[in-house]
C-alpha cells in the first residue's frame, strides 16, 4: 500500500460534508421548532418531498464521511510516527463530551452516537478492507431493511473505513470510470426504490368518520410503510448523491460553483453545533417555535444557509480551523495550535 500523503486535505470530502449539512438541518427543524404535523397541501407536499429526497439519505452520507475521516486521521498519525490509537481515543472522548452537551438542546443529535461507534469501530482499522466491506454491506442491509436507524451509523462508519482503505477518495480521477457506472446503477436503483416507495404514500386528507375497514388499515399500513422503505433505499439514494457529487467536482466549473460547500465542510463541526443554536435562537427571539408550518421551515433553513456559508468562507481567510475544529484538535492532541492564519503558515493536518 502507498503512504497517505501527511497533510493534503481531500477537497472532494469537504464538498460532501458541506452537501451533507445543507439536507441535515432540512431534517432537524421540525422536532427543534415543535413544528405540529402538516395539515394544508404545501406542508403536506413538501413533507413528501423530504420523506423521498430527504430524511435517511444526508444522515447516511455524514456517517459514512466519519468513518473516512476515521481511516484518514488515524493512517496520518501512523504515518507521523505518533501513538494513532491514544490521539483517536482523546478525539473521540472530546467529540462525545461536545455531543452530550448538544444532546441536552438536540436529542436527535449525532456526535454521540459517532463517538460510540467510532470507539467499537476501532479495532476494524487493522481488519482487511475487503471484510470491512463484506461486513459493512451485510450489516447496512440488514439495518436498513428493518429500519433500525440508530445503528445504521456502524455499519456505514465501517463502508467509509473501508472506503479510505481502498483510497478511493484520493483516487477519483483514476476511478471516474467505476464511479460513474456505480453512480448510474444507483440512480437507477433509487428510481425503482422511489417508485416502490410512492405506491405507499398516504392520502393527504383522510375522513375518518368516514372511512371503511379496509381502507383504515391501508392507510395505517402506508403510514408505516412510506417512511420505512424511504430508509430502506437510503443507502442506494446516499450512494448516487455521492457519486454524483464525485463527477461534478471533476470539471472545474463546478469546483467554482459548489466552492462554498468546501468551506462549509471544513468547518463542519461547527456549523453542524451552529445550526442548532441558530435555530433555537431564530425560534425563541421570534416566538416561532410551535408557531410555524412546516414549509415555513425551509425559509428559516435558507437563511441559515447563506449565514453560515458566507460565514464560513469570511472565517477561513484569516483562521486556519471552525472554532469548535480548533477546540477539537486541541483536545486531541493536548497543545494549542495557531489559529490564526500567516502567509508562510503550512497546510494544515486533517
Amino acid at each position: 500500500m502507498q503512504p497517505i500523503e501527511l497533510n493534503k486535505r481531500i477537497d472532494t470530502l469537504d464538498y460532501l460534508r458541506g452537501f451533507a449539512l445543507l439536507g441535515i438541518i432540512l431534517v432537524n427543524i421540525p422536532g427543534l421548532m415543535l413544528i405540529n404535523l402538516p395539515d394544508t397541501s404545501v406542508d403536506i407536499a413538501y413533507d413528501r418531498f423530504l420523506t423521498l429526497f430527504v430524511e435517511g439519505k444526508f444522515f447516511t452520507i455524514f456517517s459514512f464521511l466519519f468513518g473516512v475521516g476515521f481511516y484518514i486521521f488515524i493512517s496520518r498519525a501512523m504515518a507521523k510516527n505518533e501513538n494513532a490509537y491514544r490521539l483517536f481515543i482523546r478525539r473521540i472522548i472530546i467529540l462525545l463530551l461536545i455531543g452530550l452537551v448538544h444532546f441536552y438542546f438536540q436529542p436527535g443529535e449525532a456526535l454521540t452516537i459517532y463517538a460510540i461507534f467510532g470507539l467499537i469501530a476501532l479495532p476494524f482499522y487493522k481488519v482487511r478492507k475487503e471484510i470491512n466491506l463484506t461486513i459493512g454491506l451485510i450489516l447496512l442491509a440488514v439495518t436498513a431493511y428493518f429500519g433500525v436507524k440508530i445503528v445504521m451509523p456502524f455499519p456505514l462508519i465501517l463502508l467509509g473505513l473501508a472506503a479510505g482503505q481502498y483510497r478511493i477518495f484520493e483516487k477519483i480521477h483514476d476511478n471516474r470510470k467505476r464511479i460513474a457506472i456505480m453512480t448510474v446503477i444507483m440512480f437507477f436503483i433509487s428510481i425503482g426504490g422511489l417508485l416502490h416507495q410512492w405506491h405507499y404514500v398516504p392520502d393527504a386528507m383522510v375522513d375518518f368518520n368516514n372511512i371503511t375497514e379496509d381502507e383504515y388499515a391501508k392507510h395505517v399500513t402506508n403510514v408505516e410503510q412510506f417512511p420505512l422503505i424511504g430508509l430502506q433505499f437510503s443507502p442506494f439514494v446516499s450512494a448516487f448523491y455521492v457519486g454524483l457529487l464525485m463527477l461534478l467536482l471533476q470539471l472545474p466549473i463546478f469546483q467554482i460553483l459548489l466552492s462554498p460547500l468546501k468551506d462549509y465542510g471544513r468547518m463542519a463541526l461547527t456549523n453542524y453545533l451552529g445550526q442548532t443554536a441558530l435555530i433555537l435562537i431564530i425560534g425563541n427571539a421570534f416566538h416561532l417555535i410551535e408557531n410555524i408550518r412546516l414549509v415555513q421551515s425551509l425559509w428559516i433553513c435558507i437563511g441559515i444557509y447563506i449565514f453560515q456559508l458566507l460565514f464560513s468562507k469570511i472565517w477561513l481567510k484569516f483562521f486556519k480551523f471552525g472554532p469548535f475544529e480548533w477546540f477539537w484538535r486541541m483536545g486531541t492532541y493536548w497543545t494549542v495550535p495557531s489559529l490564526l492564519k500567516t502567509s508562510t503558515s503550512s497546510k494544515n493536518r486533517s
